[in-house]
């Protein structure tokens, strides 16, 4: 495998995967969100998907280009398992232009980023208005602010793995103060458009998670670019692979069932660099 990718930038290459173990007493109509995506900033050059037992998928793009596969489980043991091999693109590798990390002033927000600009179901920015000019006060509008808002969550809401099993809101988890990557991530976010910048909710692996599970991120929309930002470790600079993005944890959940509650017995994540990364 190259260690370059295709415009000559310094890549590596993960290997992630995802089971899951349901027991299901009803047909549960489902919708999984397990299938990464090849952007500019990485290439899906390999993946497997599995189901136990076999049974008819349909897949579809959700309004935010997302790859969701809809099916009906069965009644018993259900199991789901993906692989993927990915190469990444080193961001760097780019070189700073003037534009790099600058506000993007709102008339010149490109129309299908509009949206990341607004409140949303778990991302209420338009409580966060005074709270997010004080935090970011005398910082440098775009990138910097950014970074501010990332490194107080970090430094003032708790990351508690398995505090929450559903999501909540921005102002939930302020009020908290602890919450799992989602919920942080979720402050962020509101932060962000508070302060008229662009940002989206984004779950994927992380390569040296600990402990390993599906992570959860957000993205700043800054020199007309999607910047990543991660409040659970703002200094953290491990490789990850984005699986879906959206404006907040309702439209990027891995799985959602309809009928009654069901849960996963068991599920396993694992990340892994390549060799000749």
């Amino acid at each position: 495998m190259s260690t370059e990718s295709a415009d000559g930038h310094p890549a590596l290459w993960l290997h992630a995967t995802c089971s899951m173990s349901f027991d299901v007493t009803i047909p549960t109509p489902m919708v999984f969100m397990l299938r990464p995506r090849s952007s500019p900033t990485q290439w899906v050059a390999s993946e497997t998907y599995r189901l136990v037992p076999s049974i008819q998928v349909i897949e579809f793009t959700d309004r935010f280009g997302n790859l969701c596969q809809r099916l009906v489980a069965p009644v018993g043991t259900f199991d789901i398992s993906t692989s993927v091999d990915v190469m990444l693109t080193a961001r760097s590798g780019r070189s700073r232009t003037s534009k790099w990390g600058a506000l993007v002033d709102v008339p010149s927000v490109p129309n299908d980023v509009l949206t990341y600009l607004l409140p949303s179901r778990y991302c209420e920015s338009d409580r966060f208005g005074d709270m997010s000019a004080a935090i970011v006060e005398n910082y440098e509008p775009g990138h910097a602010q950014v970074s501010r808002v990332a490194q107080w969550v970090h430094e003032n809401i708790r990351n508690t793995p398995l505090s929450s099993t559903y999501p909540v809101s921005a102002i939930e988890v302020n009020q908290r103060r602890e919450g799992v990557c989602r919920d942080l991530a979720h402050i962020g976010i509101s932060l962000c458009r508070a302060l008229c910048i662009p940002a989206r909710l984004v779950v994927g692996y992380l390569h040296g998670l600990e402990p390993m599970d599906i992570h959860a991120w957000f993205q700043a929309f800054v020199g007309d670019e999607w910047v990543t930002f991660d409040p659970t470790n703002p200094d953290c600079r491990e490789a990850r692979i984005a699986i879906a993005h959206g404006r907040d944890a309702a439209d990027v959940a891995i799985y959602n069932q309809f009928g009654p509650l069901l849960l996963p017995s068991d599920m396993q994540v694992s990340v892994e660099r390549r060799a000749g990364s």
